[in-house]
């Protein structure tokens, strides 16, 4: 889908949206003058709201017909506005929801084997389950400091086993499968994850890109087309990276994921998994 739609069109969509998501959200006693939205910002018991196309053209209106570097900077510079940054221990609640199990209470779901594990079951056994960074805290040295360390964006819940053979490995294609994870391959310098996950990866590492620009206390982190990074503030492969968002567009579970870091924790976005289009139009 092209994202550069025309003013006329945005508005459009924006008033039909707009009427529609009052029509369903806000309920107006017969005695009541005028009613108040919720915040959406707020944190709040049960699902959260769906991003409407209204509320889409407004978080995104500085991207408005840009491209290349100039989206990604504009991206760059939406989603790093009002952000709440959490603490590594904070991290354990935010991940017992933005992963939880739909179909099961009180469990989360694996980032990696895709296996249903208690909530509860966290830690350190090898057997339990810990925090993965996605883009993983050696490339760029920044360790579990408040912001690329704790951004729950790329954080996921995995088992500690699996967790540790992926290590600090850069994403390709190739290797010996996982142990304890079918479908996940390694080798030396790579890991690749199933294919049920492997567009969500790359749409986080991508985030993980466009978020840390090297403009605060933080390293700039970009993604390359190569593997074995080592400490470099650069994970790859991009090439690779790039064709697995193709291949595995965002799905249910990674759009409410998003929804819930912005209405309960960072009230920020990862663009890519509202507009995937984004990541070949930025990533030549």
């Amino acid at each position: 889908m092209d994202f550069i739609r025309s003013a006329a069109r945005r508005r459009t969509l924006g008033a039909l949206a707009g009427t529609a998501l009052i029509a369903a959200v806000i309920q107006i006693p017969a005695s009541a003058g005028t009613a108040t939205a919720p915040d959406k910002h707020s944190a709040r018991s049960g699902a959260p709201s769906a991003f409407s196309a209204a509320e889409d053209d407004d978080y995104y209106k500085d991207a408005d017909g840009k491209t290349g570097e100039e989206l990604k900077k504009a991206l760059h510079g939406i989603i790093s506005k009002n952000v709440k940054t959490l603490s590594y221990d904070d991290v354990w609640d935010a991940l017992k929801e933005t992963d939880k199990d739909p179909d099961k209470a009180g469990n989360v779901i694996l980032l990696y084997s895709g296996k249903s594990e208690s909530a509860d079951n966290s830690g350190g056994g090898a057997d339990q389950w810990n925090r993965e960074h996605v883009w993983a805290k050696s490339h760029g040295d920044f360790g579990t400091s408040q912001g690329p360390g704790t951004d729950v964006h790329h954080l996921r819940p995995a088992n500690v086993k699996v967790n540790s053979i992926r290590n600090n490995k850069d994403f390709d294609e190739g290797g010996e499968e996982v142990e304890g994870a079918p479908g996940n391959r390694t080798d030396e310098d790579s890991f690749e994850p199933r294919d049920e996950v492997k567009g969500d990866v790359a749409r986080m590492i991508l985030y993980m890109d466009v978020r840390y620009e090297g403009d605060d206390e933080f390293p700039d982190l970009e993604a390359n087309d190569q593997v074995d990074n080592g400490s470099k503030p650069n994970i790859g492969k991009l090439s690779v990276l790039k064709k697995w968002s193709e291949e595995d567009p965002p799905d249910k579970f990674e759009k409410n994921r998003n929804q819930v870091i912005f209405d309960k924790f960072q009230h920020n976005r990862n663009p890519f998994i509202d507009h995937p289009e984004w990541v070949a139009d930025i990533y030549k």
